[in-house]
């Protein structure tokens, strides 16, 4: 599909010798489709978008520069460019984010390929600890990683590395380094891996983030949203509904319905349930970003032949 246009590409459907009657129609996010039958007899069918869109429209990110990063077993951060569709220079995607009407609004799409999915990692393929929550009391119980880096590249690298070949690491092991400092730098590595991919936005959109906003599981982990702040150096704002992508579609299907007038009247709706300030010097966050990096570097081309 042709994002500027929102039309169906005829030079690929040519190369790739599909007939574009073949394709479906393309639609507006937030319009009725169509009505149920059955058991739902007249119910509109009134919203549709894909799950990042969705929770970006969840989140209530509807002006340029806003920013959501949900964090399930993998990590997807969205950014609002506006209705203008940015080509990124940093290895990201371009995407429409929803057409409400005749406007079409777009965003910049990043994605971290093992997020949450670390913890599960410590939890069953180690035994680290017995449970999910169980990773924040043993985080905290340690002033920092005591020099302990994790880039859990277990499959490869995402955005904005995308690099197949690298593998996870764990550095900066000594004779000190216990349990705690691992399952402190797993959870770091998240927050990390999501500063990688906000850089890479704020360069290809010229835009410095103010805040972030974050739902999914690993959301509602205070050591993690809170290191990310502080990593981040902005504010990181979890709204009360952390079920943000089930949220977003029922307001695109509510706003084509008449449920609600209007995005401004669904903004009022939007509020949040903690804000993390960032309380982290910027020297030792400098210092922190560049360990990681030297460790991402680390991992990179592991599994490649020689």
């Amino acid at each position: 599909m042709n994002l500027k246009t929102c039309e169906w590409d005829d030079s690929l459907l040519k190369k790739f010798g599909v007939p574009r009657s073949m394709l479906p129609e393309i639609r507006s996010s937030s319009e009725v489709f169509a009505r149920a039958t059955g058991e739902l007899e007249g119910v509109p069918i009134a919203g549709i978008a894909g799950d990042q869109q969705a929770a970006l429209f969840g989140q209530v990110c509807t002006r340029p520069g806003m920013v959501k990063n949900t964090y399930g077993t993998g990590c997807f951060m969205l950014m609002h460019t506006g209705t203008k569709a940015i080509t990124s220079r940093k290895k990201l995607l371009s995407t429409v984010a929803w057409r409400i009407k005749d406007k079409t609004e777009y965003a910049l799409e990043g994605s971290i390929f093992i997020g949450g999915a670390v913890v599960q990692w410590l939890r069953d393929g180690l035994g680290l600890i017995k449970s999910s929550t169980e990773s924040e009391t043993l985080a905290t119980n340690v002033p920092d990683t005591n020099g302990v880096y994790f880039v859990p590249a277990f499959a490869g690298l995402g955005a904005p590395h995308w690099d197949p070949y690298a593998r996870g690491i764990v550095v900066g092991i000594t004779r000190g380094s216990n349990s705690r400092h691992i399952t402190r730098a797993a959870l770091e590595s998240i927050a990390y891996q999501t500063a990688d991919l906000l850089q890479a936005m704020e360069t290809d959109s010229g835009v410095r983030l103010k805040e972030l906003r974050v739902d999914g599981g690993a959301s509602k982990n205070n050591f993690l949203m809170q290191f990310q702040a502080d990593i981040l150096g902005v504010d990181v704002v979890r709204p009360q509904v952390t079920e943000t992508t089930a949220l977003g579609a029922a307001y695109l299907a509510g706003l084509a319905v008449g449920f609600w007038k209007n995005i401004g009247e669904i903004a009022s709706q939007w509020s949040n349930e903690q804000r993390f300030k960032p309380n982290m010097k910027a020297d030792r966050r400098k210092e922190l970003l560049k360990g990681w990096a030297k460790a991402v570097e680390c991992s990179k081309g592991w599994a490649k032949e020689s």
